[in-house]
């Protein structure tokens, strides 16, 4: 992978100069007056309205707490082994990564041509073009913010979930019921929007801080673990850690890629760092290094985290099926001492409440990004205003926070809670996916590369990482059980609530959201948009064909 300077900025001042996609010729007019992060905004159409406080590590930081290993891994547990057994843990994992890696290096491909907030959602628009853009734009921005909406809701039922449970270990006699998981959850929403709507430089160092408890916890987990089990002996034998165990009614090869669904939900947070571009210094390099660092190291330490599970859990059944309601904490019971089992449980409560903010934080930018093009109709309006003392997207938070909120009362339909964990896999990597499909498939080398990308490599990566996602998605929806054992409690509800959302918004963009969403909207003046490419308008580049798209001067770093 290479970094091609195709522009920098110039300070006598300190500051570090800027790595951007853009040659002289694209960038704004009064350059002069801009540093060169606004200035590469400025030429993708989109003025500077926040701080750029962050940088590839706080954007990482930020990233790898949306991501969440230790509590994404413990609140999916239901839909991993507890589908294909130990096989879900160990080969699964190293399977699925390996594709998901490819989505993820595409996806930095992106950020780093067109590092703004609206991320895949600007991507999309500016690929497909103006005919097809709007469109491609509508349905990546509306399937983008489901995943995001759902997010924080998800994490914090799992974390108030470990909470109960926690409270259940302590005193058996304690059984927690349905309200008491709402309200304990509403109430995590709400302390993650009151630290969300803070000032940037603020949520860039709790993030920090909660990136380093992350890590810290991950890796006391795995020492303790294997350590300290009560086990005899100590671990199950390769053929069982490796092997499948069919906790469903369907073949095993069907129950393995069901079970891809725990990895894909874990695995989803690496396009923060994408959302965080406008609040990111040098966010060309740093965001797609960001993404990239986010995805490769949750792969590495996904991976041995849930191979020590494997090799250690020893009654898949009673983790899943347990009283406790959260199979991480009945795991945990199984083969630690209580004390031991207590403390790892609570650093998984703590990375929870770091990871639901992440996504909280990641969530109203997206919301912010979409409302400033309007694609929230009357309501963008509001969603699109930056709080004047903090410079943050308050309303967005809260608008999020209150339909999160929404969301939870899933809690009361029982199995219907499951139903956004789905959601979150599907629609994110719908939204991941067809911004890069239209890459490979008809922009292909007319694609204006920016100074971190795949080279030669882009079109293949891209190929692997879109065949994976129209292979798995379809398995997503299906139901653990089938036949006479399939009831309204046992259904799968992914298919009816994200589904019938995104009907909704297909029939509403071509019935009446076509006539005035045109997608990224173009909000200040500046002089990229004279000559056109393949139908997309762009200033004239001594450095790029106008017949091929091709690159011919830059020079790498």
């Amino acid at each position: 992978m290479s970094a091609t300077e195709a522009g920098r900025s110039s300070h006598g001042d300190g500051v570090p100069a800027v790595t951007t996609v853009f040659a002289d010729g694209d960038m704004p007019d009064h350059l002069a007056e801009m540093s060169g992060d606004e200035a590469a905004l400025a030429a993708l159409g989109y003025k500077q309205e926040f701080k750029r406080e962050f940088s590839a590590w706080t954007s990482f930081a930020v990233s790898f707490a949306v991501m969440g290993l230790l509590p994404s891994i413990a609140t999916t547990m239901w839909y991993g082994i507890g589908y294909a057994g130990p096989a879900a843990n160990t080969w699964g994992w190293l399977v699925s990564v390996v594709f998901i890696l490819c989505i993820a290096a595409s996806m930095a491909e992106l950020a780093s041509s067109m590092p703004t907030s609206g991320g895949l959602y600007y991507a999309a628009a500016v690929l497909a073009g103006p005919k097809w853009g709007p469109m491609a734009a509508w349905v990546t921005g509306w399937s983008n913010w489901f995943v995001q909406v759902t997010g924080a809701p998800s994490v914090n039922w799992g974390g108030a979930s470990m909470i109960l449970a926690a409270a259940s270990i302590v005193n058996p006699s304690y059984v927690p019921t349905s309200y008491q998981t709402f309200l304990l959850t509403t109430f995590l929403m709400i302390i993650h929007a009151c630290i969300s709507s803070m000032p940037t430089l603020w949520i860039a160092h709790f993030n920090s801080v909660g990136t380093v408890v992350n890590v810290l916890a991950l890796i006391v987990t795995i020492i303790i673990i294997p350590t300290m089990t009560t086990n005899v002996p100590k671990f199950q034998p390769s053929s069982v850690a490796w092997g499948i165990q069919n906790f469903t009614d369907w073949p095993d090869g069907v129950a393995v890629l069901m079970s891809f669904l725990a990895i894909c939900w874990t695995m989803s947070g690496y396009d923060a760092p994408f959302h965080l571009a406008e609040e990111c210094s040098n966010a060309s390099i740093a965001s797609p290094r960001a993404i990239v660092m986010t995805a490769a190291s949750g792969s590495v330490f996904g991976f041995v985290l849930n191979t020590i599970i494997a090799y250690t859990i020893t009654d898949i059944d009673a983790v899943i099926n347990t009283e406790l309601g959260q199979p991480w904490a009945a795991y945990l019971v199984q083969v630690l001492p209580q004390n031991a089992a207590l403390a790892v449980l609570g650093l998984t409560i703590v990375c929870a409440f770091s990871m639901g903010q992440g996504c909280m934080v990641a969530a109203s930018r997206v919301c912010f990004a979409y409302a400033r093009d309007d694609c929230f109709g009357a309501l963008s309006t509001p969603l699109k205003r930056v709080n004047k003392y903090t410079l943050t997207p308050v309303n967005a938070v809260w608008f999020n926070t209150l339909v999160g909120i929404l969301l939870l009362l899933l809690i009361f339909g029982g199995a219907a809670i499951d139903a956004i964990f789905s959601i979150g896999a599907i629609a994110a990597f719908v939204a991941f996916t067809i911004p890069i499909f239209i890459k490979i498939a008809f922009v292909r080398n007319k694609f204006r590369r920016g100074p971190w990308h795949l080279g030669p490599f882009s079109l293949p990566i891209g190929v692997l990482g879109c065949a994976f996602v129209v292979v798995i998605l379809p398995f997503f929806n299906f139901p653990s059980v089938n036949g006479a054992d399939l009831t309204l409690e046992a259904m799968n509800w992914t298919s009816l609530v994200y589904g019938a959302p995104m009907l909704f918004i297909l029939i509403w963009f071509y019935v009446d959201a076509h006539k005035w969403f045109k997608g990224p909207k173009i909000n200040i003046a500046h002089s990229m948009h004279y000559n056109e490419i393949e139908g997309l308008k762009v200033a004239p580049n001594k450095n790029v064909d106008v017949e091929t798209g091709s690159t011919s001067k830059s020079s790498t770093s």
